[in-house]
């Protein structure tokens, strides 16, 4: 018992006993078919955006063509854009000179958050008191 392609479709696997897919028998019917997304009317290949029917990489080519611009795309997820930066192991390494005479003590030490709240009010209430 092997597995030969699908004589219409030519697509999926079908036991050798069968005539068609599963898919193509429901074609054959009439019946719906329900895909959890549309694909792109223009490109066929990604999914549409939400309330629109094209996708987001036709979207953004035909705005540049009309001259649009639209906020809602530039928010739109654009992993796939090259900024042409080094990548982090060609890049120099930064060399840090020593801190400032004047800088805090405190900058190397952890402080509470509740430490510093009372740092604060203690400041407010200096101001308050000069006032």
């Amino acid at each position: 018992m092997g597995f030969i392609k699908c004589p219409r479709c030519e697509l999926n696997y079908i036991r050798e006993e069968e005539q068609y897919c599963s898919v193509c028998k429901r074609e054959m019917k009439g019946e719906a078919h329900d895909d959890p997304f549309e694909l792109c009317s223009i490109c066929n290949e990604n999914p549409v955006m939400p309330g629109k029917d094209v996708c987001l990489l036709c979207y953004k080519e035909m705005n540049q063509q009309q001259g649009i611009r639209d906020d809602s795309v530039e928010d739109a997820d654009t992993s796939d854009v090259s900024l042409d930066m080094e990548d982090v192991s060609e890049m120099e390494e930064i060399e840090l000179e020593a801190l400032p005479e004047d800088m805090p003590e405190e900058i190397g030490e952890q402080i509470s958050l509740e430490e510093e709240k009372s740092k604060e009010a203690e400041a407010d209430d200096e101001e308050e008191e000069e006032t």
